[in-house]
């Protein structure tokens, strides 16, 4: 396995809408999927999508660690799991403010409106259906990184920049209010 160099804001790559896979089976999927794991463990990440190891295809890895999960029934620790040629929907009209961070745009975290309960479905590596209802943490991480394969990055979900801002800038006022942010 291989860490792979993560594409930074402004790259071409998380712009574009990426491609179907078109044989999630096979052996160089296998092998990019394995690197992406590896890499989002290395960089503490919750979630990395192709495009961001500089891979135009519709596939995503995550995680929900024990302390994100929010202990709801459809928000618990998740192992590391890949999705790929992803599809996702919004289940009812409740959104929510949910902190986040990049691996893309380092050092930098917003309160971006996302869908609280939301379904999603794909294929394993194996070619096996994937997919859940999910509420919390875990919606939020599935969401980040799907609209990574439509050329989204989270500033571009914000209504208000003033939830924008340094991690630990966000880090420090927060603990000077008691808690919040980050």
């Amino acid at each position: 396995m291989a860490i792979l160099k993560i594409a930074r804001m402004g790259h071409p790559v998380l712009l574009q809408r990426a491609e179907p896979v078109a044989d999630p089976t096979a052996p160089e999927i296998r092998r990019l999927v394995a690197d992406m794991i590896e890499t989002m463990h290395d960089a503490s990440g919750a979630g990395l999508a192709a495009p961001q190891v500089h891979v135009p295809l519709r596939l995503f890895v995550f995680r929900v660690a024990a302390d994100r999960a929010t202990g709801d029934a459809e928000d618990v620790p998740m192992p590391d799991t890949v999705v790929i040629n992803p599809h996702i929907e919004a289940i009812g009209e409740d959104a929510r403010l949910c902190w986040e961070g990049c691996l893309s745009i380092p050092g930098l975290r917003a309160a971006v409106p996302r869908a609280w309960r939301i379904r999603y479905t794909g294929v394993d590596t194996a070619g096996h259906p994937v997919g859940r209802e999910v509420t919390g943490f875990h919606a939020g991480v599935v969401q980040h990184e799907y609209d990574h394969l439509d050329g989204i990055l989270y500033p571009m979900r914000m209504r208000d920049f003033t939830l924008f801002g340094f991690t630990e800038e966000l880090a420090r006022a927060a603990a000077r209010q008691g808690g919040g942010a980050a």
